[in-house]
């Protein structure tokens, strides 16, 4: 037990410690709030999902299975540790021995996860500075300047204090038990004590009152510094996971009649909030930097060090931003490059493998609609998409009265001449205008007309959904091309409120599902996998082809489609899976308007790599479910690259062709 001065002296200690640390974490609280006012719906609702995220380590297992089995060491045993420190004061301050009976399961416990977490530390350790795969960065890449020594420093200090607080903790238990006998509930500590044999009981006393300070105390000079650490994400992840987005690829509209204010994000005040709990919540494991296939081809782009650059800020500026001062430069100038900004595809992968929640891509795409609608500066290449959406509703600018010249030759009927139609076909603008997707719509069109159902297609009335304007950044022509397609659809689906819009596009897809409902447009909305999935049992098809699939990315990372297509192909042949597939699948290069602009510098395309890969599976055909992947995966030579709709048309049997 603690000598009275001691135990004064702890105390005065412990309120300066607290006080201090109180004053950082609600400087973090106001700078948060200072973000813009975004709805997330209710926390109570969602916490305990998040609390058993966090407890289960599910999201943290999803990558590296071994380093997550270190973190997962000191995880689990600083949350216990939580009650060990209270054991462990109350013990120091009142005459109590917490040893015997009911206390055994409790220091069994707390020994041996005293063991868990200095093997989880040291193994932590010993990555990040012998070994630091996945948490470098070329030099390419906009990192904050005080964020590659900060980083270092940081892990530094808490890994120190992780080493020092649990290893004095085990040392202070290791010499009361000196002092009296070993305890067979305390194994490692009882090993430990050998080391103090032929100490006085004196000099044990002093031994004790030593490592009971180092590892309580160092909780009181880590306290004013835990605000400013990656350590944070202990409290914020929990927050964070719970208000996540069920669907963060899904953006939010503008309030356009603030504009004056500012549309999208120039500086860190002009993010909603979220953003800036992301860069709070940020345990810089670069997790995000590994999936992103920006990255991963040489691009200038890394979701890791746009979040640390912001948080590496944030921390600058605290006291100052905490109190409503402006911030003293543009995002663009510490945490991302023109270069980087505009190298994103939008692929969700960043936000998918996060393990606390962050949602990086959104921070980019605010960044893309300050940079388009207010400073009219984005890639020369995105013009002419612009101006055709625009004027002719379509990136291609070609003219709408050519809109249905791919159905030439079929019986494909508008909604005028069929208005009883229950399935709306949306044929998107690929399909409608590029050479190649035309053929996977003619392959559709034969499968509805085979299937019985009764469809029609809205005709030139159709537009452009936006996708690649909103992902661009150019929030006005999404809001004008959304506004005039969901008054179309509207009238359509108040009289067929059962119906269901088919479209081959999964950027489609995304938008008509989750994007519309915002300006008015709920429709029951279904992928031809979907639709596919469900009619191959009629046609009895059993094909003998070995395929391999590219999952797009907005529909599989983006909607969760990944079991439709495989269920087609597995119909149609032997399936041979890419390494990377389902949530793991890697990008093909032509999201977020990277399709209608020169791919950003790097070592290789992005489609080269994926590719590549596809082909290293072996498969005769390569199956996608998108009219840009078909596009981006395109070769002269190697594998037949071939929509699913068309690998389903060359299978039907020849009874089925009568």
């Amino acid at each position: 037990m603690l000598t009275p001065i001691e135990k004064i002296l702890f105390a005065l200690l412990l309120l300066v410690s607290l006080a201090t640390s109180a004053q950082g974490f609600l400087q973090i609280y106001r700078a948060i709030r200072r973000g813009r006012p975004e709805a997330r719906g209710s926390l109570a609702e969602r916490l305990g999902q998040a609390i058993w995220l966090v407890i289960t380590q599910r999201t943290v297992f999803r990558k590296r299975p071994w380093v997550s089995l270190l973190h997962a060491f000191v995880f689990y045993g600083f949350v216990y540790y939580l009650l060990v420190n209270v054991v462990d004061l109350l013990e120091g301050y009142f005459p109590f021995d917490p040893r015997g009976g009911l206390w055994n399961a409790f220091n069994l416990i707390a020994d041996l996860l005293s063991g868990l977490i200095l093997v989880g530390i040291v193994g932590l350790m010993i990555r990040r500075y012998l070994w630091p795969r996945n948490l470098e960065w070329p030099s390419r890449v906009t990192l904050h300047e005080k964020a590659r020594a900060g980083i270092a420093r940081d892990s530094a200090i808490v890994g120190a204090f992780i080493f020092v607080h649990v290893g004095s903790r085990i040392l202070s238990q290791a010499s009361l038990l000196a002092l009296s006998q070993p305890d067979p509930f305390q194994p490692l500590a009882s090993f430990l004590a050998r080391g103090f044999q032929g100490l006085s009981p004196s000099s044990l006393e002093i031994v004790y009152h030593l490592f009971w300070w180092l590892a309580l105390g160092s909780i009181l000079l880590f306290l004013p510094y835990f605000p400013r650490s990656k350590h944070i994400h202990l409290f914020l992840a929990p927050l964070n996971l719970a208000w996540k987005k069920e669907r963060p690829g899904a953006l939010e509209p503008l309030d356009f009649e603030r504009a004056e204010e500012g549309l999208g994000a120039a500086r860190l005040e002009d993010f909603p909030w979220p953003r800036l709990l992301d860069a709070y919540s940020c345990i810089m494991c670069n997790r995000c930097q590994d999936a992103c296939p920006a990255f991963a081809t040489g691009k200038a782009l890394s979701p890791a060090a746009l979040l640390i650059s912001e948080r590496y800020e944030l921390n600058a500026i605290r006291p100052r931003f905490a109190k409503g001062e402006a911030s003293p430069r543009p995002l663009m100038e510490f945490a991302i490059s023109p270069e980087a900004l505009w190298a994103c595809t939008t692929c969700n992968a960043c936000v998918e493998v996060c393990p606390v929640g962050n949602e990086p891509m959104l921070h980019i795409v605010d960044i893309r609609r300050e940079r388009v609608m207010m400073q009219g500066e984005f890639p020369s290449q995105l013009n002419s998409a612009f101006r055709g959406m625009e004027r002719n509703g379509n990136p291609w600018g070609l003219s709408p009265a050519k809109r249905l010249d791919w159905a030439e030759g079929l019986n494909v009927p508008t909604l005028e001449e069929r208005p009883e139609a229950e399935v709306l076909y949306w044929v998107g603008c690929a399909p409608s205008y590029d050479p190649r997707a035309q053929r996977v719509a003619r392959a559709l069109v034969e499968l509805l007309n085979r299937s019985g159902v009764s469809w029609a297609v809205l005709g030139q009335k159709e537009r452009c959904t936006g996708d690649a304007a909103r992902r661009a950044g150019n929030e006005y022509l999404f809001a004008q091309l959304a506004e005039e397609n969901v008054q179309n659809l509207n009238t359509w689906a108040s009289a067929h409120p059962e119906g269901r819009i088919l479209t081959t596009c999964p950027h489609c897809y995304h938008v008509l599902a989750n994007e519309y409902p915002a300006f008015g447009g709920h429709y029951h909305v279904e992928h031809h996998s979907e639709f596919l999935a469900r009619l191959l049992p009629e046609l009895s098809i059993q094909g003998q082809e070995e395929l391999t699939y590219h999952d797009p990315c907005y529909l599989g990372r983006h909607n969760g489609i990944y079991d439709a297509p495989r269920e087609v192909l597995q119909q149609l042949g032997t399936l041979r899976e890419a390494p990377r597939h389902r949530e793991n699948s890697f990008c093909c290069g032509a999201g977020g308007a990277q399709f209608w602009k020169e791919e950003e510098p790097g070592n290789e395309r992005i489609a080269s790599q994926r590719l590549r890969e596809l082909k290293a599976t072996g498969a005769q055909t390569i199956a996608v479910a998108c009219p840009f992947c078909l596009q981006m995966l395109s070769q002269e030579e190697g594998p037949e690259i071939l929509d699913l709709a068309e690998l389903v048309v060359r299978n039907l049997p020849p009874a089925a062709e009568a």
